[in-house]
């Protein structure tokens, strides 16, 4: 099991932090334009974590050279079931510098948003260091 993937599944925010390069590029399912950056990252990933219930990974995928990981999972948002995977490259430390994520169905991804979206106020104060 990847230590990002058993970060997650312990819910240890700062081990999942730890695992972000300085310039880990997120790709958002529900928001258009990537967030750069460890902190805003580390911040949307606390979010994530508040707003996902039931969260677990039922498939890890890698790539050949080990620096691409598929993390499949499900979880449940606002009532709502939601399959996903989050796609991870490891840069020559190990530490990740890309990390999109995909979610289905529709309804997952708008109560996914939702969720997210309440919780901005908050992982913009978080991203700042307040």
């Amino acid at each position: 099991m990847h230590p990002f993937r058993a970060a997650v599944e312990a819910r240890d925010h700062a081990a999942i932090t730890d695992l972000l390069a300085d310039d880990v590029v997120f790709t958002s399912p529900v928001v258009y334009r990537p967030y750069a950056g460890k902190a805003i990252t580390a911040a949307i990933l606390g979010g994530a974590l508040r707003v996902f219930e039931d969260f677990r990974y039922v498939r890890e995928i890698v790539g050949a050279d080990g620096r691409d990981h598929a993390l499949v999972f499900t979880a449940t948002v606002g009532g709502r079931e939601v399959n996903g995977c989050d796609f991870l490259h490891f840069d020559e430390a190990g530490r990740i510098d890309e990390f999109t994520v995909m979610v289905r169905p529709l309804s997952g991804a708008q109560a996914l948003a939702e969720a997210m979206n309440a919780q901005f106020e908050r992982i913009t104060a978080e991203a700042a260091g307040h």
